[in-house]
């Protein structure tokens, strides 16, 4: 590895795919909260807070060295030491402002929340190798929170649009991240019945997603504009199963998944303001 990538993995996160899992929801949160006649003045220390502690976790990894790309000199060290000093002080100030004056303390809630998720996915991932899909979908619970943080912060209310925001974007993620699991482990797959058979859980998802869509509208829990946010992601899972078995090209996929989550998330705060 060279030595700028490597000092890159040492203190840059390397799932890009958890970035879009966090970024999607803090922004579909913070739209719908400020066209609600809310305010965005919090949403700045919750935006740097969001992210400088998501960027923290992978230098504090690689100090303690729980990862595969750990410290192996002292200048490695230094670098790592330092990148953790200045997220935890831009994470501290973040807070700071954010909690100044006894304001927002309901995201104490939505906080403990996602810290248990984070904590049970470390754990999961270190007792149960084989456990990785599911790791990641109990960890996308605390990357999701940010829908309904951001819409807290922008009205100053916990509603049934702050619960359809969180799990909307949760319900998402999991299928995203299904899919992208799903297209990995399929990639030597070379005819349609190994596919269906490879398959067979994801499709079973699908259908169990569509089914707690419409229960939610039906009882008047989540709005059907909303939920067309889903369609584009639904019809791509399934034609995936109709379409000829080509090889895996991890980068077409990332950039594909890319723009369904930027869709999905302009279809959704679309879909939650249409009356």
């Amino acid at each position: 590895m060279a030595s700028a990538a490597r000092q890159r993995s040492l203190i840059v996160p390397r799932e890009h795919g958890a970035w879009g899992i966090l970024l999607i929801p803090l922004l579909t949160g913070g739209c719908v909260g400020f066209l609600a006649a809310g305010s965005a003045r919090n949403f700045a220390p919750l935006g740097i807070a969001a992210l400088s502690l998501f960027w923290l976790r992978t230098p504090v990894e690689s100090w303690a060295g729980t990862t595969p790309v750990r410290v192996r000199t002292a200048g490695e060290m230094k670098l790592v030491r330092n990148a953790v000093l200045i997220l935890a002080a831009v994470s501290i100030g973040a807070l700071i402002w954010l909690f100044w004056g006894g304001r927002n303390r309901a995201l104490l809630g939505i906080g403990a929340i996602a810290g248990t998720s984070f904590l049970i996915q470390a754990i999961l991932k270190r007792a149960w190798q084989k456990a990785r899909t599911v790791a990641q979908m109990i960890g996308a619970a605390g990357l999701t929170s940010m829908a309904p943080a951001a819409y807290y912060v922008a009205t100053g209310q916990w509603d049934g649009n702050a619960w359809s925001l969180w799990a909307a974007n949760l319900l998402f993620a999991v299928n995203q991240i299904h899919f992208v699991q799903l297209r990995i482990h399929a990639a030597q797959i070379k005819t349609a019945r190994e596919k269906l058979l490879a398959g067979r859980w994801f499709l079973a998802g699908q259908f169990i997603s569509i089914a707690m869509l419409a229960s939610a509208c039906a009882l008047h829990l989540f709005r059907w504009y909303a939920a067309a946010a889903f369609l584009p992601i639904l019809f791509r899972g399934s034609a995936w199963f109709a379409a000829t078995p080509q090889p895996l090209a991890i980068h077409t996929l990332g950039k594909s998944e890319l723009l369904y989550a930027c869709a999905f998330g302009v279809l959704l705060v679309l879909g939650i303001r249409l009356r």
